[in-house]
């Protein structure tokens, strides 16, 4: 069977199912899913160099707001 954000299993009842894959360099850029809706990733266009973070209402899973912060270049 398929779960959410292809996870390998199932997430219990009232909890949210999330994936966070790390970019490698430049090549492949990182990606976050939440829920099974893919909130950043380079098809979307809105990952960049450093730290990418989703900011998700915990209660609802309604996503908030996105960022990058560049580590590098301060």
């Amino acid at each position: 069977p398929r779960h959410k954000c292809g996870n390998q299993r199932s997430c219990p009842q009232n909890q949210f199912a999330f994936k966070i894959v790390s970019g490698a360099a430049n090549v492949v850029g990182p990606s976050i899913c939440f829920d099974d809706v893919v909130l950043m990733s380079s098809v979307k266009n809105n990952i960049g160099r450093g730290l990418n973070i989703a900011l998700v209402n915990g209660t609802s899973g309604q996503l908030l707001k996105v960022g990058t912060f560049d580590m590098y270049s301060g």
